[in-house]
């Protein structure tokens, strides 16, 4: 069943002449790409995106969607787009959320990406169960485009999305990750995306598909990561299906380096019964936006959606997402908290819509922010809209500095003034890192946040 079109007052429309578009050298190549060259409904999919993005141009900031994300400053790099070649560079180690040489770890699957491309060299499919396929997109459009043309496309449909369309345009890359029916995989999968090795600033626009097929469950364990000096431009678009009674839990990293520019969006569809589960942590990039559109399609369908985000220096983290609640006695619950510093900026724009059917609906949102300077800024805008009359909804939202009194409560007997904070900090957190669903994943999320404090950086 295909997502329910988000309702927009306007278009987003760009402010850019159409003879400095950003990206129209990448546009220009769209459809020349041998990626699915030969697949007709592909190449209209492509350029049904290139025609809708030349229309639309870069989100302005005068949309209410990208009321506090700019952009625009993207017009003022030139982006080569990734090739195949751009991936097949050295990589020495391989990051990853767990500790190398802990026998302790699960060690399911891994998919790894460098530069945009998938490198089968570095990736593992050795403990993927029967029922269970794990692909590049490169390798199913060769092998399974039928299965393409039924998933892809279908979800994310919005025509009046820009990065939608610029991503249905210029996508180069991208996985495929199918669960049959009754499969429960035991262990994560884990898929990586290396940027920034590179001599030139680079674009890259996977597009990727998971389809969870009935009973089925698995977790996904999502890391991107800066290795490189180079800038490089991500904008992702992923299409999540979910079957009746299926659960997927994804745990993305957001580790980018500070020359990065991440535009992720997810689509996901929950029928009956089924539940889709997301934690999003953000700690780096120059810039970077987390969209999740989420249909709860089928009664007893449920989504939770949680997240932290830790910026300093002038990063910008934006998590927006909106969650349909179109069947009775579907929910959702929703939790967002993070810490700024320096002149930092974060972004949470959240909506859950009950639709009139959606009887008897659950729907929980909120979000906290912890400002360790006077020159961070949070802009928080959680939002409910209800059109049913039997609904259990709230929403809210706060922000504020560390807990003087706390602080020197804590300085009188001995502590710190800088381990005082990061104690502080660690406690704040602690709510939402908790809601990670599986100890070893809990665990490296714990330890990311470790090493971003200030005392572990090594400021005292």
């Amino acid at each position: 069943m295909a997502m329910p079109r988000l309702p927009e007052k306007q278009p987003e429309m760009s402010v850019t002449p159409e003879n400095t578009l950003p990206f129209a050298g990448n546009l220009a190549t769209a459809g020349k790409d041998p990626l699915g060259l030969e697949l007709d409904w592909l190449q209209d999919i492509r350029q049904s995106g290139v025609v809708r993005y030349r229309d639309l141009g870069l989100p302005a900031i005068n949309l209410e969607d990208w009321k506090y994300t700019n952009l625009l400053a993207l017009g003022d790099m030139d982006y080569l787009t990734a090739t195949p070649d751009h991936g097949d560079v050295p990589v020495d180690v391989v990051p990853s959320i767990f500790p190398t040489g802990n026998n302790d770890l699960p060690s399911g699957a891994r998919l790894v990406f460098v530069n945009g491309m998938a490198r089968a060299d570095l990736s593992t499919m050795k403990d993927l169960p029967a029922g269970v396929t794990l692909e590049p997109l490169a390798q199913v459009i060769d092998q399974n485009p039928g299965l393409l043309k039924v998933h892809l496309g279908q979800l994310a449909i919005d025509t009046d999305r820009a990065m939608l369309a610029l991503n249905n345009a210029a996508m180069n890359s991208g996985y495929v990750l199918h669960v049959a029916k009754g499969v429960v995989m035991e262990n994560p999968i884990e898929i990586i995306h290396i940027g920034g090795i590179a001599q030139q600033p680079l674009a890259c626009f996977p597009r990727n598909l998971v389809i969870m097929e009935e009973n089925s469950q698995a977790d996904m364990i999502v890391h991107h990561v800066g290795v490189g000096g180079a800038s490089y431009f991500v904008n992702t678009v992923n299409e999540i299906s979910l079957g009746q009674a299926a659960r997927l839990r994804v745990y993305n990293v957001q580790d980018e380096s500070h020359q990065a520019i991440n535009i992720t969006a997810n689509w996901a569809n929950v029928t009956r019964d089924a539940s889709y589960s997301s934690f999003n942590l953000s700690l780096g990039a120059r810039l970077s936006r987390f969209e999740t559109y989420v249909a709860l399609n089928g009664t007893g369908a449920m989504c939770k959606l949680d997240g932290a985000y830790l910026m300093r220096g002038q990063g910008h983290c934006d998590n927006t997402l909106r969650i349909d609640h179109l069947k009775p006695d579907t929910t959702s619950s929703v939790m967002f908290k993070g810490v700024l510093d320096d002149r930092s900026r974060a972004v949470f724009q959240g909506k859950i819509v009950v639709h009139r059917d959606a009887q008897r609906s659950d729907g929980q949102m909120h979000n906290k922010t912890m400002l360790l300077s006077d020159k961070a800024e949070i802009d928080t805008k959680p939002e409910l809209e209800i059109y049913a009359d039997d609904v259990k909804c709230a929403h809210g939202a706060a922000s504020g500095h560390v807990d003087e009194t706390a602080l020197f409560y804590m300085r009188s007997r001995g502590i710190p003034d800088d381990l005082a904070r990061n104690l502080l900090i660690q406690s704040f957190l602690a709510e939402v890192l908790e809601r990670v669903n599986v100890d070893t994943i809990g665990a490296a999320m714990n330890d990311k946040v470790t090493h971003w404090l200030p005392v572990a950086r090594g400021q005292i």
